[in-house]
């Protein structure tokens, strides 16, 4: 299996570098599951001061990272596309979108982000660099390195073998089945006088089965029904009567 590469284009690569040497993203580069390359966008420029961003044209608050260093980094390094501005306005990213994008691996070799910070990109970049936007959620960050690092996580962990069990992506929330995640139970079985619910120590692994379905249907159909698009089947609502759903509170 190749490496999927990711570059990053940033003004703080070390908060990239930081946050993927860790844990799961870590052990991915070590494995070769990953190939994450980050570039300082200040390294490209010519001045003593290593200028980046300058006051807007026509006047307003804060400043604007310039177009001449971006278009020299990404030029410079020629990275695997698209490459994506890190934007609120952009495409929102989901599991959807991480699968798209982890696929990428075995077509472009991956793909490319880059983070803004300060008021934004002179839009130039906008127009005649990048391929696209994408937003983690309707919020204003300082940069785009969190939510990067977001992005970079959500994908590695689909590739095979990033992930130590490798039915964690199809079962977990978002999944194969677009539900969310039943409730999860672990040793003790007795907490505080607060117990674990009796099918799950049952070792009957089909009854378990039913159980965990009719739990993603309760939980989904409570916290997100948008996921739900379409009358559930019988045998789904059959389920719903027999596994009253685990409380929440």
């Amino acid at each position: 299996m190749s490496a999927l590469r990711i570059d990053v284009f940033s003004l703080f690569p070390k908060l990239i570098d930081d946050f993927c040497a860790e844990s799961l993203l870590g052990k991915a580069q070590e494995r070769n599951l990953l190939d994450l390359r980050t570039h300082d966008i200040r390294e490209q420029t010519s001045d003593v001061h290593g200028t980046v961003d300058d006051s807007p044209f026509g006047g307003g608050a804060g400043m604007v990272m310039k177009a001449e260093p971006i278009f020299d980094a990404v030029e410079a390094a020629a990275p695997p596309r698209p490459l994506l501005l890190m934007s609120p306005g952009g495409r929102r990213f989901d599991q959807a979108m991480a699968f798209e994008l982890a696929e990428l691996a075995e077509t472009s070799g991956g793909f490319s982000l880059l983070c803004g910070r300060y008021e934004g990109v002179d839009h130039r970049v906008r127009q005649h660099l990048c391929d696209g936007e994408v937003s983690v959620g309707d919020v204003v960050l300082s940069g785009g390195e969190v939510a990067a690092c977001l992005i970079i996580e959500a994908v590695t962990r689909l590739r095979g073998g990033a992930m130590g069990n490798a039915a964690s992506p199809i079962t977990e929330s978002f999944g194969e089945s677009g539900l969310l995640e039943e409730p999860q139970f672990t040793r003790p079985a007795e907490f505080r006088n607060w117990g674990v619910p009796d099918i799950l120590r049952s070792g009957n692994h089909g009854k378990v089965e039913q159980w965990r379905r009719a739990q993603r249907l309760h939980r989904t159909l409570r916290d997100r029904p948008d996921l739900v698009e379409a009358e559930l089947s019988a045998a789904d609502q059959k389920l719903l009567d027999t596994y009253p759903p685990v409380p929440y509170s």
